[in-house]
């Protein structure tokens, strides 16, 4: 029997669980601007109820939610994560301040408008079904509330799909939405925003961009892709390294707002 998609990554993230955050730069800078971004948006939720409620989905060691908890001392934050490792070690940071709990965050275990804000920090990528999840996200938003995001976008890791391509093989990288894409989904939602940032990064050739991958669980394959042969990734390989070696995170940032009554 073939294992389900997210079954294959909650897996590749919990044998990253002890060891990710020494992989995770690029996610730790993302997670920093973000929470930039969190410290400029209002929380309805402060002149209306005593406690305002906060998601996460994709928390995975909690780099994100310490923000959030430092952002937001009064909210209540529900810190979510589909790798229960993952979850085990942010719990073991006692210092976070959030209530943790094991959620696909695609398929998410609430209903109804329930929260104030959700957040998440580069965990949108590996959802099947991105605007579907969207509109389910978007409909546990108190009115005023929003959805702050940051995901993977188009031209993310393009020197490695280069490489394979000039092969004529195919990388295992997902095929992340274009900006385009992107808004066209926002669109459908109130007070929606999105910008872009390209982060080029050197983990040192692509045996350091293989195990920077493998450090952070990133490892799950597109869907229906063959594995390359020794040859062919030792191919693959060496023409990475000779166009430079660099790597690209292309990400965007964006926020989704439930439309206010006007009466909250």
């Amino acid at each position: 029997m073939i294992e389900p998609r997210a079954q294959r990554i909650s897996r590749a993230f919990g044998h990253a669980a002890r060891h990710y955050d020494e992989h995770a730069g690029v996610q730790r800078i993302v997670a920093a601007t973000l929470a930039g971004l969190l410290r400029q948006q209002p929380l309805p939720a402060m002149t209306v109820y005593a406690h305002p409620r906060i998601l996460e989905i994709g928390c995975g060691t909690g780099m994100l939610t310490r923000h959030l908890h430092t952002v937001f001392p009064g909210a209540e934050i529900v810190a979510t994560d589909i790798s229960p490792d993952m979850i085990a070690v942010a719990q073991e940071r006692g210092d976070i301040g959030a209530r943790f709990m094991v959620m696909d965050g695609e398929v998410p275990g609430f209903e109804g408008p329930w929260f104030d804000l959700i957040a998440s920090s580069l965990a949108f990528q590996w959802f099947a079904d991105l605007p579907r999840a969207l509109d389910r996200l978007a409909g546990l938003l108190r009115p005023g509330g929003s959805l702050m995001f940051a995901t993977m976008a188009q031209r993310s890791f393009q020197e490695w799909r280069v490489a394979h391509e000039g092969r004529g093989l195919v990388a295992g990288t997902p095929r992340y939405p274009t900006i385009a894409a992107l808004r066209e989904m926002l669109a459908r939602h109130a007070d929606a925003f999105l910008f872009e940032e390209e982060y080029s990064h050197d983990f040192g050739g692509a045996r350091g961009l293989l195990a920077h991958l493998k450090g952070i669980g990133a490892t799950v394959p597109v869907e229906g892709r063959a594995p390359l042969s020794a040859i062919q990734m030792r191919q693959v390989m060496r023409d990475y390294d000779a166009s430079g070696g660099r790597c690209t995170y292309h990400v965007v940032y964006g926020r989704l707002t439930a439309i206010s009554s006007g009466k909250d």
